[in-house]
């Protein structure tokens, strides 16, 4: 994987509450990194001689976004123009589900077009990934 050549941002929708915000953000994190594992950088030692496990090795940008911006981000994601792109999606059937195997029945009876996101992580060539948020302001 070249990290230089590649970026990863989050978008999410910013009307969500505060929780949710934190909740999306960490589901998408969680699994990225399961699909990139290489992305997370060695553990590190500090000057006590603590180990500390290894975190991302670059940035994530959280973005700014609403309902309809990360829907709209998510279709173009489909088109084969956007296939190098990695995306992970959250919405909220997913949210309401206590049990894996609630959300695959769940899912199995709704169509995306239903579904309303609430973020989306993306990983992939900087310049599919500018193109899509480059943009967008930060999630302050």
């Amino acid at each position: 994987m070249d990290i230089n050549n590649n970026k990863c941002v989050m978008v999410l929708d910013a009307d969500l509450p505060l929780g949710l915000l934190a909740n999306t953000s960490a589901i998408l994190g969680f699994t990225m990194g399961k699909l990139l594992p290489e992305m997370a950088g060695p553990d590190v030692i500090d000057k006590s001689g603590k180990q500390h496990l290894g975190i991302i090795a670059v940035p994530i940008p959280i973005l700014k976004g609403d309902k309809e911006i990360v829907r709209n981000i998510r279709e173009k994601l489909y088109q084969p123009e956007f296939s190098e792109v990695v995306v992970v999606d959250f919405f909220d059937a997913a949210q309401s589900c206590n049990h894996y195997d609630e959300f695959i029945e769940k899912m199995a009876g709704i169509e995306e077009s239903e579904l309303n996101y609430m973020g989306v992580a993306l990983f992939g060539p900087k310049k599919l990934v500018n193109k899509l948020t480059g943009s967008m302001p930060l999630l302050r």
